[in-house]
């Protein structure tokens, strides 16, 4: 699903249970269908693809849905990568948490992540230790913003500052207030409740704005100051208005 294009640049919007990059060799991620893509519409021809691959810039979680953003050229994707890394271009999610987030709030702390379970953990303090490959724990900020709120859940607008693995589910999870859908790091009752009564089975975390900066230069210029959203998936909407917070 593509919410823009140009000669350079594609953004699409994700759906959940996508892969953004291969998992396994025989795994067919947005990289392939965006190289599949450029392809059959002839953005890129083959002899092109021995010189560049058309590739994606930034990676969602298996089931996050939302914006990926994808380069067609060499100068897109060097533009748009170094854009991620150095964090000109803000990053807006939408999720569904549980219980009542009274407040909006910046919160600050450090990811550990667990190789054997792909789980990252949350402290508040910056670990003494380091992990066995030696790495220090990854500093991370996120805010996030009330949208709408009842008794037992939350619409949040969540600024992603740094982009870890897992970081706003984690984080969440580590206050108190899970991401509805997310067996890795939320409730399971909650969960469970939600899966027997909408079919949900994949966190409701949406990616859905970027916000590109005012002086972007070269193949990625024409995105100066640019606000890409992308809508929500369906389900996500429909369980939002049925807990009446969108």
């Amino acid at each position: 699903s593509i919410i823009y294009e140009d000669d350079d640049i594609l953004l699409i919007n994700k759906a959940a249970g996508e892969l953004s990059q291969k998992a396994s060799p025989k795994d067919v991620s947005m990289v392939e269908k965006v190289i599949g893509y450029a392809l059959s519409t002839q953005k890129v021809t083959n002899e092109q693809l021995l010189v560049c691959r058309p590739s994606v810039c930034n990676r969602l979680d298996r089931n996050t849905s939302g914006i990926v953003a994808a380069g067609k050229t060499l100068q897109a994707l060097q533009g748009l990568s170094e854009m991620f890394r150095d964090r000109t271009l803000k990053k807006y999610y939408l999720c569904l948490v549980k219980g009542q987030v009274k407040e909006n709030q910046r919160i600050h702390g450090y990811l550990v992540k667990n190789e054997k379970t792909n789980k990252v953990t949350v402290s508040q303090k910056k670990p003494a230790e380091q992990t066995k490959d030696g790495k220090e724990a990854s500093a991370i900020d996120t805010e996030y913003k009330v949208l709408a709120r009842n008794r037992e859940t939350t619409l949040l607008e969540v600024h992603l500052i740094t982009g870890k693995t897992h970081q706003i589910r984690a984080h969440l999870a580590s206050i108190g207030h899970p991401i509805a859908g997310d067996y890795k790091y939320g409730n399971r009752s909650f969960n469970d409740v939600l899966k027997k009564e909408y079919g949900l089975r994949s966190q409701l975390l949406h990616a859905y704005r970027l916000e590109f900066p005012e002086n972007c230069e070269g193949d990625i210029k024409q995105l100066s100051g640019k606000i890409i959203k992308a809508p929500v998936p369906a389900l996500f909407e429909q369980i939002c208005k049925a807990q009446g917070v969108m």
